[in-house]
């Protein structure tokens, strides 16, 4: 039974885990080399992967034009990004300037021999295999490749919540000593007496 719980308990913070590790902002250091546009028809499989994948638009048309912003990194791995509007869906960076970032994104484009860093904000995996892209949020040059970003609002979001999950938690044990604590042991007494009862009773039966 033990080994139940802590498996269940383990799959949870699993879950939660990489439900933060997707939709939490993460930036990387990179070099544009290109941006292109390409007709994108989302499956089964990834469509939860994409912005608006089930819009009415998408399905009557079999697919959408997607931008896309192809990078190099600073430690020289080759990275795609999409670049879609999450406008009011989730996550909720209420994105709604593709094109402007599209634009941005040509403008800085460069080659190995006169590189412009940038620093690029984005969300989500990539995955060659499922057809997955991290979609980019926004772009911003930077001196060079070895630019540190500080992710504030990873630090603030974790913060607030493993308060509200101490702050639960606590809670919970308090409500657990006085209310189901006391229950269980009642429960128990009770039983314990019942079966005290029966023995006894089957115990003068035999005596007699």
């Amino acid at each position: 039974m033990t080994y139940v719980k802590w498996t269940f308990i383990v799959l949870f913070w699993l879950l939660v885990g990489a439900f933060l590790h997707y939709t939490l902002p993460q930036h990387d250091i990179a070099r544009i080399t290109d941006t292109y546009e390409k007709r994108e028809t989302p499956g089964s499989v990834n469509r939860w992967f994409w912005s608006q994948a089930g819009s009415k638009s998408a399905a009557a048309t079999g697919g959408r034009d997607v931008f896309f912003i192809q990078t190099r990194l600073a430690n020289d791995k080759v990275m795609v990004y999409r670049n879609e509007d999450t406008s009011w869906g989730w996550p909720p960076y209420f994105k709604f300037d593709t094109s402007n970032l599209q634009a941005e994104a040509n403008d800085l484009r460069s080659g190995a021999s006169e590189p412009q860093w940038v620093a690029i904000k984005h969300y989500g995996w990539r995955n060659e295999f499922l057809s997955i892209y991290p979609n980019a949020v926004s772009i911003r040059p930077v001196d060079g490749p070895d630019v540190r970003i500080i992710p504030w609002t990873n630090i603030i979001v974790l913060t607030l919540l493993a308060a509200f999950a101490w702050a639960v938690w606590v809670r919970w044990r308090r409500f657990r000593r006085a209310r189901i604590d006391p229950a269980l042991e009642e429960m128990g007494d009770n039983l314990d007496e019942a079966g005290g009862r029966i023995r006894g009773f089957f115990g003068g039966k035999k005596k007699g």
